[in-house]
């Protein structure tokens, strides 16, 4: 694992211990992380409005000497990943172009662009891991987030994998996960405005042993505290809505590698599939 994602990691894992104000001040570093290096004790004790010494007592609690020690860390961990960074050759235009389609296009490859740079590989290829291991994989999420849970579901049942995704129309989501077993794996939805449902549903299934994945914009966003791994997507869109172009590249993603690294029985299914389908008088042949 890389050095600047444990040093989110173990801030994370310390969150629930820390009083409320130092949780935004949690919220402050992960949210801000590349900025953290650049940044002054009272800089950041401004943009929190917390005192000095609580950031300072903050550094402690997640495992450092001080501030200083915690900012010299993520400032190490940010040099190391910038001297390994890929450069994706996408192409992103700087000025915004008149043509509204082109803008939105523009847009939404700039998000695929930062999506590809803030997942973690090793994150993905335990998702991944974890999506073959598991008996069976449930997805969830509301609004737009329905939607994509359903399109998961669906990719994972075209390479082979035993996947549903929880319906919310005759029960909802902490009734259904009363039916999952520690050997299922849960994998949520989550973005702006985040439901409370979902955030829920992925601290329940913890609680019971569940490993919950979360795919969601940012790396505090309220799910992640309840998930054993995120998939941070930028879902920035000029409406005051979610974009889902670079969520679709994950999904398409994540159905890809779980086809590859179980090519012969997705093929076997593929088989079946047509086969059902040719044979079916309802399909245009």
């Amino acid at each position: 694992m890389e050095k600047h994602h444990e040093i989110k990691i173990q801030i994370q894992n310390k969150y629930n211990l820390l009083p409320k104000n130092q949780q935004k001040i949690a919220d402050f570093f992960i949210n801000n992380f590349n900025r953290i290096p650049f940044l002054n004790v009272q800089e950041i004790s401004s943009a929190t409005t917390a005192s000095v010494a609580s950031i300072v007592r903050f550094a402690q609690r997640t495992g450092f000497t001080g501030f200083s020690e915690l900012r010299e860390a993520i400032a190490e961990s940010l040099q190391s990943r910038i001297s390994k960074k890929e450069i994706f050759p996408l192409f992103e235009k700087k000025k915004i172009d008149k043509d509204l389609l082109t803008s939105v296009a523009n847009l939404d490859i700039k998000n695929i662009n930062e999506t590809l740079s803030l997942i973690e590989r090793n994150s993905f290829n335990q998702t991944i891991d974890l999506v073959l291991k598991s008996k069976r994989v449930f997805t969830a999420g509301l609004g737009i987030s329905y939607l994509l849970a359903e399109i998961l579901s669906y990719q994972l049942k075209q390479v082979a994998v035993d996947a549903y995704s929880f319906n919310h129309s005759t029960s909802v989501f902490h009734e259904q996960i009363l039916f999952l077993k520690p050997d299922d794996l849960f994998i949520v939805f989550s973005f702006p405005p985040y439901s409370k449902e979902t955030i829920e549903s992925a601290k329940l299934a913890k609680e019971r042993n569940i490993k919950v994945i979360a795919i969601t914009n940012k790396e505090a966003s309220p799910v992640t505290f309840h998930s054993f791994l995120n998939l941070v997507v930028k879902s920035e869109n000029m409406l005051y809505t979610n974009s889902f172009a670079a969520i679709s590249v994950l999904i398409n993603a994540i159905a890809t590698a779980c086809a590859l690294k179980n090519e012969k029985r997705a093929k076997q299914i593929l088989d079946e599939s047509n086969k059902i389908t040719n044979d079916d008088e309802q399909f245009i042949k």
